[in-house]
């Protein structure tokens, strides 16, 4: 079987992301030797059914028990069946779904047997990214920081920019290309901003029936309760320095300063949050970013993005004005991962996840012969 180390050619990666917002499995092809991206391969989205939703979303929070056990028998399934229609794949990198992290404190869980997925798909899978990173003192999240570096290098950005993902949590990466490597000094800071799409699909849900607020319709009709805004940027997460990282839940509680509003108000308020919580992450920026790309969800959103552009300071655009895929790019960010790991390259370091030192994280497993 090909070693990964012996040899520093590209590698034809797929990479597999499950996000927080538990709308389904993105998958994505990515030729790269760990260091360069070479070429962009075919990509798939495979939504969760409405059972297989359910299932997760009552595992979130949890460590163990039943919902935990059923919530990993469709990642595990679901996985398989999406990746098994890609062809000529020399590694996986599979994420699997984080149904809890608390680094400060039991540490983090991501659901998905990589070495399960390796024997049915015949191909080296690595997997188990976060607790490395854990285990060191770090956060464990966010992990797409390295892989933002690879695309701001393959897009020729000559100033810092940052990377907004806009989930179900937000965070940035704040990216100086000029520095060649991305665990070197300086290279990168990233962090979580706080809640985004988690707790407007959660609302939107349950009280419109809707799985999210379809171009920011909702919203656009609402106004913000600014009382509300107020109090939610009093909570300590904003006040701690980065390296920082969040659970999806770790602002449920939000949804009780809405909870006396129309949906429309309701809607548009936790929309504002998410835009204030990256306008405060971003006085943390070692120098003001020439732009910011938003990639995830969000950037659908146009009145969220009309929110980040009066609220910044810099120019604010989805990431495919340069050329890149929205709705790809963590699951390309895991191809490109599994790719470092598999070579023996860090994969976080301490200004982006706060680990004592750069450290690559991920279990390579490889199919029995």
């Amino acid at each position: 079987m090909k070693s990964f180390r012996s040899n520093t050619t590209p590698i034809v990666a797929l990479g597999a992301m499950s996000g927080t917002s538990l709308d389904g499995v993105d998958a994505a092809v990515l030729v790269t030797d760990g260091h360069t991206i070479t070429d962009f391969g075919p990509t798939l989205y495979r939504r969760y059914t409405d059972v297989e939703q359910t299932l997760l979303s009552a595992a979130l929070g949890k460590w163990s028990g039943p919902e935990v056990v059923a919530a990993t028998q469709v990642i595990d399934r679901v996985h398989a069946e999406a990746l098994a229609g890609f062809t000529d794949i020399d590694l996986i990198g599979f994420h699997g779904q984080t149904l809890a992290h608390a680094p400060r404190l039991q540490g983090t869980l991501q659901v998905g047997d990589g070495a399960a997925l390796a024997q049915v798909l015949k191909t080296p899978v690595v997997w188990d990214f976060r607790s490395a990173d854990v285990e060191l003192g770090g956060e464990g999240a966010p992990l797409a920081p390295f892989f933002h570096h690879a695309c701001a290098r393959y897009i020729n950005a000559d100033e810092p920019i940052v990377f907004l993902n806009l989930g179900g949590v937000g965070n940035i990466t704040w990216v100086d290309s000029a520095i060649e490597n991305p665990e070197t000094e300086c290279a990168l800071l990233a962090f979580d901003t706080g809640p985004a799409n988690a707790p407007i699909n959660d609302l939107v849900q349950a009280r419109c029936n809707v799985p999210f607020d379809e171009d920011g319709k909702i919203a656009s009709s609402g106004t913000v309760e600014m009382g509300a805004l107020e109090l939610f940027l009093s909570e300590p997460y904003f006040s701690r320095m980065p390296p920082k990282s969040l659970d999806r839940n770790d602002f449920s509680e939000i949804i009780k300063l809405v909870n006396e509003l129309n949906d429309a108000d309701a809607t548009a308020t936790l929309t504002a949050m998410c835009a204030a919580g990256v306008a405060q992450a971003m006085q943390h920026c070692p120098r003001p970013p020439s732009k910011v790309l938003v990639t995830g969800g969000g950037r659908k959103n146009p009145v969220l993005m009309k929110m980040l552009e009066v609220s910044l300071d810099c120019p604010v655009a989805a990431v495919e004005t340069v050329g890149l895929d929205g709705d790809m790019l963590e699951a390309q960010a895991f191809a490109y991962l599994a790719v470092r790991v598999a070579r023996g390259l860090p994969t976080s370091c301490a200004s982006t996840t706060g680990v004592r030192a750069a450290v690559s994280g991920g279990t390579l497993s490889r199919p029995s012969v």
